[in-house]
């Protein structure tokens, strides 16, 4: 078991494009954090610099005790988990996951009893006869997990592991996963783009773009304090409503006016932050759930945002309406059994206490 250390880690490829930009990170000891963000945001490449398969330009990584900017994959001490799971399609699923250990010669007994170990922490047991293609995509990914749990490394590396299964068979093995790291306590790091799988997942959640950390933080403090209109956006399904107006008092009053669209109070307890942005252009954000949701529609005198309906989608005991403003597209979250019809125009409560500003200039948070 081991913390891993990363101190100003960059990687410039060949082509002079830098992916990696000044990465520092400490990964206490049984973590599970997450390294989330869009395509090319420098995440997987981040994790490859960990495992060895990627040189790093400058910087340091430390695992453990050591320094491994010089030391080989195979010499790290660390197991990792793949995408494409890359199982051996002539061995069974025992031989697969006995490869590993038998090139570092250790005893057949020894192997046996780690193989054996694995599959039942893992349940794949009866399966170990079979080949890779006698089996689903989760079982295959069970026997990738299991090759890595077999080696007892001090890190475990996971690379998108879920994006080939169905979105049932991804619930189910998230939630193994998590069991496997509360069993295991040992230290995980996991790439993904999928922002559902990074809050449910992660103690610590890492958001990259364009090769730079833009929060670290645990999930829900990520979701309720994001640092700037990036992270807003990207976590949350749907993704956060952004108006773009200004601040100006009206009868006493902080209103938010988005020109030739929606105009809404802000709350009494934002105005002391606020306060130095009146009469300036600001991003107002809010999320979907705080608008029109059973919960704001509860509370009396709530500010009303008014919409016109151009879709309705029902999901089950939800449905998201998308509106228009007059100038902006947004969505919101509702009961399904409320009915809405398309052009309707709606007045919907909302929850401005929970509304987010950002700078247009700079897209950081307003605190």
């Amino acid at each position: 078991m081991a913390e891993v250390i990363l101190k100003n880690v960059n990687k410039v490829f060949d082509n002079e494009v830098k992916a990696v930009d000044d990465f520092s990170l400490q990964i206490p000891d049984h973590e599970f954090l997450v390294l989330v963000g869009p395509s090319g945001c420098g995440k997987s490449t981040t994790l490859n610099m960990i495992a060895g398969l990627e040189a790093i330009s400058s910087g340091t990584i430390q695992i453990g005790e050591r320094v491994v900017n010089d030391i080989p994959p195979k010499d790290r001490d660390i197991a990792m988990v793949f995408q494409n799971y890359a199982l051996y399609p002539h061995m069974t699923v025992y031989k697969n996951m006995a490869f590993g250990l038998k090139l570092r010669r250790f005893a057949k007994a020894e192997i046996d009893q780690r193989v054996r170990e694995a599959a039942d922490i893992l349940g794949i047991g009866n399966l170990l006869d079979r080949l890779p293609k006698e089996l689903s995509g989760g079982q295959r990914q069970r026997v990738a997990v299991g090759r890595a749990i077999v080696r007892k490394p001090k890190v475990f590396l996971f690379d998108e592991p879920l994006s080939n299964l169905d979105a049932k068979m991804r619930v189910q093995m998230r939630v193994e996963i998590n069991e496997l790291h509360e069993r295991l306590k040992t230290t995980m790091i996991y790439v993904t783009h999928d922002q559902v799988e990074a809050m449910t997942m992660g103690d610590r959640i890492v958001v990259m773009k364009d090769g730079l950390i833009q929060q670290v933080s645990d999930p829900i403090s990520l979701y309720d304090n994001p640092v700037n209109k990036f992270v807003a956006g990207f976590i949350g399904t749907p993704p956060m409503n952004f108006f773009s107006g200004s601040l100006q008092s009206q009868g006493g009053k902080l209103v938010f006016v988005e020109e030739g669209g929606l105009s809404v109070e802000v709350p009494k307890s934002a105005e002391g932050r606020l306060e130095k942005q009146k009469g300036r252009e600001v991003v107002m954000g809010i999320r979907p759930e705080d608008i029109g949701s059973t919960l704001a529609e509860m509370k009396p005198d709530l500010p009303r945002i008014r919409g016109k309906v151009k879709v309705v989608e029902p999901i089950g005991p939800e449905s998201y309406l998308y509106l228009d403003s007059g100038k902006t597209t947004f969505v919101c979250r509702v009961d399904s059994h409320r009915r809405f019809q398309t052009g309707d125009t709606v007045d919907l409560a909302t929850l401005m206490e929970r509304a987010h500003f950002f700078d247009p200039k700079t897209d950081m948070a307003l605190v």
